[in-house]
């Protein structure tokens, strides 16, 4: 598949016409990292942004006691830095490759100056950034005001609704990267999976969980039941 129809796949650049592929592709170039290299830090210059191509990305910061918090996961088709190309400045956070990844990086200059001439391109930047702010938000009430069990069940709910709200979900990272991203610690993690399956909530078979009782985890997600 040449760039341009590689472009036209991925949901940033859609509804673009030929000659705006075009474009894009003439900036665009491809990156390849092994399992585990360091994509960039945080606070390196924001010279440009990421769209994961195929693999898996982690998007983290650390604190100052060395502990992650882990912010994203991404899979492909999702943009990764796009914020300080705006802002003109460094990278707020660190991304590394979780398995072998392919990107897309497209430099800063270049692609503003092809905002100012693609109006639609502008509004799907401003649609992809206002999907990102509003889970930031929504990480950040459940990390401030709920439990850790109802961080869980809101977790499980929303992997549930992206696989088309089926019953059964696979966790695609480590139970130790699912309790960075809730939080907490894997010990705690798993005692609550163990409190979940004995309550007949959830059924957990190593990284696939089987749901069996959806409104009772949207009770525990919401304050409205206990664990």
């Amino acid at each position: 598949m040449d760039l341009k129809r590689q472009l036209a796949t991925i949901p940033l650049f859609a509804n673009l016409d030929d000659g705006e592929y075009a474009s894009l592709a003439a900036i665009c170039t491809s990156r390849d990292y092994r399992r585990g290299t360091e994509i960039f830090s945080e606070n390196d210059p924001g010279d440009g942004f990421y769209i994961l191509v195929s693999g898996r990305v982690k998007i983290y910061k650390l604190s100052a006691d060395g502990r992650e918090q882990i912010l994203h996961i991404l899979g492909p088709g999702e943009p990764f830095g796009e914020a300080a190309v705006f802002a003109g400045s460094n990278f707020p956070a660190s991304a590394v490759a979780l398995a072998a990844s392919t990107v897309f990086f497209i430099p800063r200059e270049p692609f503003v100056d092809l905002i100012n001439r693609m109006p639609q391109l502008a509004m799907n930047m401003m649609a992809s950034m206002s999907r990102r702010m509003k889970k930031f938000a929504g990480m950040i009430e459940a990390l401030s005001l709920k439990e850790v069990p109802a961080r869980l069940a809101a977790h499980m709910i929303f992997l549930s609704e992206r696989e088309d709200g089926g019953d059964e979900i696979r966790l695609s990272i480590s139970k130790a990267q699912l309790a960075s991203i809730l939080g907490t610690i894997p010990e705690t993690l798993s005692r609550i999976l163990k409190k979940m399956s004995a309550g007949g909530y959830i059924e957990v078979k190593g990284p696939k969980i089987r749901i069996h009782d959806k409104n009772g985890l949207e009770a525990l997600a919401t304050g409205l039941e206990k664990l």
